[in-house]
């Protein structure tokens, strides 16, 4: 699954992540896996799980997953971003993920949601001086 992305494009995601967070105290990760055997909202807590995104002090980690050849995704918030933004916070990143995904351009979309993501957070949750990078950067795959 790894293979789905070159290393050049990997590197423009990681960056992406990296750019946003510096604007917010917030993690940002990506999780890319072939198949999606439930819903994409499921799966994406289910995978914000298994990668320990709940271990942040704040509780503002944000999970952009991605099932390539089942065509879901889903964007998903901790509880401590959940608690304070507006209900539809996350409808503004996935309106433009799709528009992106609807061309096959899913390194742009992604990037783009993680930008948005970035900006969208730093309302709510600053970048401090103190801040530590509490989640890796990189992109997790999965079957």
């Amino acid at each position: 699954m790894s293979k789905f992305f070159t290393s050049q494009e990997k590197k423009s995601i990681v960056a992406a992540i990296t750019r946003a967070e510096l604007k917010t105290s917030g993690e940002i990760r990506v999780h890319i896996e072939t198949y999606c055997p439930s819903s994409s909202l499921d799966r994406a807590v289910f995978v914000f799980n298994q990668l320990k995104m709940y271990k942040t002090k704040d509780r503002n980690s944000v999970l952009i997953y991605l099932a390539t050849d089942s065509k879901k995704f889903a964007v998903l918030g901790d509880v401590g971003i959940n608690t304070v933004v507006p209900e539809c916070f996350w409808e503004s990143v996935r309106e433009t993920m799709q528009q992106f995904f609807a061309d096959g351009r899913f390194v742009e979309g992604i990037c783009a949601a993680v930008e948005e993501i970035g900006s969208k957070l730093a309302q709510y949750f600053p970048y401090r001086k103190d801040d530590m990078d509490e989640l890796p950067n990189d992109i997790s795959f999965g079957e």
